[in-house]
């Protein structure tokens, strides 16, 4: 079985600003790395450019495409909305000069600048040390003030494909929704059999499509990816420009790469719509479905077990159907304070019927899963407890979080005998936790505001507690 190509080709941390490096791909095509590629077209006409890097490294892609050839810029062309492809737009356009995008790349910027302070916030770990490094090599080698971010509006949009002559090149530009973006392009050379594909592929070409992004983002169709990949295979392209990293050349071997990236997240898309047919609960899917060897793909930027979940609320939404406090606006850290802390809250304006007794049920709830700060042991015949071991070397400093379940003895401090506490975190048998469990599958007529305010009325206590 063949090796995958991503085990040899550098990963996420190898990204980084653009320098004053420029690399021939062949007579007419040069690429400038960056934090996304870029890449210039020289033809008899004119000049073409395809992404133009962040605001602040386009003085260093500029500087890098102005040496080589200093024609009319023709065109720039935007393979998706993204920061990182459209920051330098108002640098390197001239007069005359064309920007060609999908159609919904306004819909995109705009979705992009509704929550920037919100996405900002969560990217700025992963970011901030890169962009102070590029702004000062900025400085460094070329000097002047720091080139703002462009948010670009396109001269020429489309729907679905367009295309044009320059110099003697034709250039195909073909929609592929299924990318990062809902804007995403690639742009086909029909004479070349060269295929520009920005980030259709994720960040790194040969890994698991990102579905969904820790910083926040929209999620990402995994049905529409396989679909805008079958659109880039149908080409058969001899050389693949990609938005990271060097190209991927050779039809035999792109081939291959997507076939398996394409098999690999039909496999997962499978098995996750299969689960949810089946009643099984999203972490369950998520510890269980795993790639074959035959459809290995790296995992550097996403992962499966992530899109695992993105495809399960893709398709169901946020609401899982354990609890009704699913619906309201309880969080697991109400619940830190103990189990006193729900029972006294007065209701406030807002809350659902019920009031507090809803605080309540969702504290106790939560405490049986152990999603909270007030949660305690369940008591059993041994203690457990819940070990994360992080291994750092796994998928490029992506840590991974094993869980184990250690058994020990029965605390010598607990007495056998039933306490009045102990009815709060009640002790039960095997054939109880059976019952409840048989009970909790069963599709019974159940209102349990109507059951707790008859216990209320009979006992002649206004709360029972969580």
């Amino acid at each position: 079985m063949p090796t995958p190509l991503y085990r040899s080709r550098p990963g996420g941390f190898d990204i980084q600003p653009a320098s004053l490096s420029v690399t021939k791909l062949n007579d007419f095509i040069y690429l400038s790395e960056g934090l996304s590629n870029s890449f210039l077209i020289v033809t008899p006409e004119g000049r073409v450019i395809v992404n133009t890097g962040m605001g602040f490294e386009a003085p260093i892609h500029k500087q890098n495409y102005d040496a080589i050839d200093d024609g009319p810029l023709r065109y720039i062309i935007l393979t998706q909305g993204h920061v990182d492809h459209v920051g330098g737009v108002d640098l390197m356009r001239e007069p005359g000069t064309e920007i060609i995008a999908q159609a919904s790349l306004r819909a995109q910027q705009e979705d992009d600048a509704r929550i920037q302070p919100f996405r900002a916030s969560r990217s700025a770990f992963a970011f901030q040390e890169t962009i102070a490094k590029a702004i000062a090599y900025v400085q460094e080698n070329i000097g002047g003030p720091v080139s703002p971010q462009s948010r670009p509006e396109p001269t020429i949009t489309f729907d679905d494909r367009y295309e044009f002559e320059l110099g003697g090149i034709r250039f195909e530009l073909i929609a592929v929704p299924g990318g990062e973006t809902t804007d995403s392009l690639v742009i086909w050379l029909p004479q070349h059999r060269i295929c520009f594909t920005g980030n259709l592929f994720s960040a790194l070409f040969g890994h698991f499509p990102n579905l969904v992004t820790i910083r926040g983002d929209r999620y990402r169709e995994a049905l529409r990816f396989i679909d805008s990949l079958d659109r880039v295979l149908a080409l058969e392209p001899e050389l693949l420009l990609v938005g990271h990293h060097a190209p991927v050349e050779g039809w035999d071997l792109i081939r291959e790469e997507l076939l398996r990236l394409r098999g690999a997240v039909e496999y997962v898309h499978d098995a996750v719509v299969r689960g949810m047919n089946d009643g099984r609960t999203v972490e369950d899917l998520m510890r269980d479905i795993q790639l074959p060897s035959e459809l290995e793909v790296g995992e550097g930027y996403g992962r499966v077990s992530w899109s695992v979940r993105a495809i399960w609320e893709n398709y169901a939404g946020w609401f899982h159907h354990r609890s009704v406090t699913e619906l309201y606006h309880v969080p697991a850290s109400s619940c830190e304070a103990g189990r006193g802390a729900a029972r006294s809250r007065r209701p406030a304006p807002g809350d659902p019927p019920g009031g507090s007794r809803v605080d309540a049920r969702s504290c106790a709830r939560r405490r049986a899963r152990g999603e909270c700060g007030g949660a305690r042991p369940p008591r059993r015949r041994e203690r457990e407890f819940l070990a994360v071991v992080v291994d750092p070397q796994e998928d490029h400093g992506v840590a991974r979080g094993r869980r184990f379940l250690a058994g020990g003895s029965m605390s010598a401090d607990r007495p056998d005998d039933i306490r009045i506490a102990d009815l709060a975190d009640p002790v039960l048998t095997p054939m109880q936790i059976a019952a409840i469990a048989h009970v909790g599958k069963s599709e019974i007529a159940f209102d349990e505001d109507a059951v707790l305010d008859a216990a209320c009325k009979k006992t002649g206590l206004d709360d029972f507690g969580p």
